[in-house]
């Protein structure tokens, strides 16, 4: 069975003082019924790690190099985030795709980087308004799984998360009939390429505008597995209570 999990990404976020965020999430969800990762900063990764590791909170890094290690001044390797406290990675973000132009077989290098690390990849999908306007989204979807996904993975080392480009940020969300879409769509081509049992284990979350208003309809999405969150995971105010939707459905 799929263990839920509630994932925070903070993005270009957070200085020393966020970390009493993650000290005042980790008491108030002290025995949470789901996992907890939360991705900041590069700079807060080890601290945030320090913070919470007693705690059922983990940490994960927001990219990685797809080398282990070289000449790639400002970049962080896999091994580099493990080493800090990281226990996974989030790759493929529409915003690592738009803005440094990061192709389906780059997302892919990284997350088997990740993955040789010994990190979970939560590797990101989802289309853009265009593309979804024009009828297009499952194909868009095909295409980056059959690129970004590595051979290799497997319910313990990879994550999905999808979300639709046109929904991050902007408090637009798709219906749950078209969020129940694609989910469908993905886990029938996970179980298709890696068998049922691998394919059934894979955990996906739903990202884009999730918030406490609307987190609990969506989680009752089948397949549906969590969420990828932006924003609200900022503040342990807004996150909470969607982690609580989460381990109530």
């Amino acid at each position: 069975m799929r263990r839920k999990l509630a994932a925070g990404n903070w993005k270009m976020n957070g200085i020393s003082a966020s970390l009493t965020e993650l000290e005042s999430l980790a008491t108030v969800h002290a025995n949470a019924g789901v996992d907890i990762l939360i991705c900041p900063p590069a700079t807060l990764i080890h601290r945030a790690a320090e913070t919470t590791k007693d705690t059922g909170i983990r940490i994960g890094g927001q990219d990685c190099h797809a080398n282990a290690a070289g000449a790639h001044t400002g970049d962080i390797g896999a091994q580099m985030l493990k080493d800090a406290g990281a226990t996974a990675v989030i790759v493929g973000h529409s915003e690592r795709r738009e803005d440094h132009d990061e192709r389906n077989e780059d997302v892919r290098a990284k997350a088997k980087a990740a993955i040789d690390a010994g990190l979970t990849a939560l590797i990101c999908l989802g289309e853009s308004l265009a593309q979804r306007e024009a009828a297009n989204t499952l194909d868009i979807i095909a295409g980056q799984m059959s690129g970004s996904i590595p051979d290799l993975a497997t319910g313990e080392n990879m994550v999905i998360a999808y979300e639709p480009i046109w929904a991050i940020g902007t408090g637009k969300v798709p219906t749950l009939e078209q969020i129940g879409e694609v989910h469908d769509f993905i886990r029938t081509r996970l179980e298709r390429r890696f068998g049922e049992g691998v394919g059934r284990s894979i955990r996906l979350l739903y990202g884009g505008s999730v918030k406490p208003a609307n987190a609990a309809e969506i989680f009752a999405v089948p397949n549906v597995d969590g969420a990828l969150v932006g924003g609200a995971s900022l503040k342990t105010a807004d996150f909470s209570p969607i982690i609580s939707a989460l381990e109530t459905s």
